[in-house]
């Protein structure tokens, strides 16, 4: 029992770093998932196609063949990428696709009637958006955005296997050098992960009913 308390610290360190991956994939998660799903509803033909195959291809591979191709496959096209910018680019690429759906799904709920109502009041197409329907569109996708920021870091565990030091790495590491405790530190680095997504569920909680009071 004293090996896993005396490496609290050590595995603190692994946590901060699963939440710093998780934290980063989802901001520009975010912003690559609303402009594909926009592209998907407003732009022209052939970026409409190019979302939808971009799209298909990420949600249709393992995101560990995708951490695989782009550390390990890359260098063979002439691009090295580092353990943390090969998971921050993979993860980043692979929660947009998903946040895409998502957006997509909750830009469409909108009822119509809002952009003639705007458009009534004399608001261009983007006062509309901004104003209108994106809050309204926010507060329908939070609850599945909590789903993925959970998911998310859960899935930032892969990283280990290109030697990204985060919490399953590190955890992996000590028992490498302890036998005999490798139940008892599997069991607390999945309590770790298990307080941290607890821990953003009652944030995400806390925004979403601030916006349905908001809205």
């Amino acid at each position: 029992m004293d090996i896993v308390i005396s490496n609290i610290p050590f595995f603190l360190k692994g946590a901060i770093v699963s939440l710093q991956l998780t934290i980063v994939a989802m901001f520009f998660g975010i912003i690559l998932g609303l402009g594909i799903a926009v592209i998907r509803m407003k732009g022209v033909r052939p970026l409409q196609w190019f979302a939808q195959v971009y799209v298909s291809i990420i949600r249709g591979t393992p995101i560990l063949v995708q951490i695989f191709i782009a550390y390990y496959g890359f260098p063979d096209v002439g691009i090295t990428l580092s353990p943390m910018a090969s998971a921050y680019i993979v993860l980043s690429i692979n929660v947009s696709a998903y946040l895409s759906e998502t957006f997509r799904g909750a830009l469409l709920s909108v009822p119509k009637g809002q952009w003639e109502a705007a458009s009534s009041l004399g608001l261009s197409p983007w006062q509309t958006f901004k104003r209108i329907i994106l809050p309204q569109a926010a507060r329908i996708a939070i609850p599945p955005m909590g789903n993925t920021f959970i998911g998310m870091l859960k899935e930032t565990s892969l990283v280990s296997i290109v030697t990204v030091s985060d919490l399953l790495l590190r955890a992996q590491q000590v028992i490498a050098q302890y036998y005999g405790y490798t139940l008892l530190i599997y069991i607390e680095i999945a309590i770790m992960y298990w307080i941290m997504s607890t821990f953003f569920t009652a944030i995400l909680n806390r925004v979403e009913a601030r916006l349905a009071k908001a809205y």
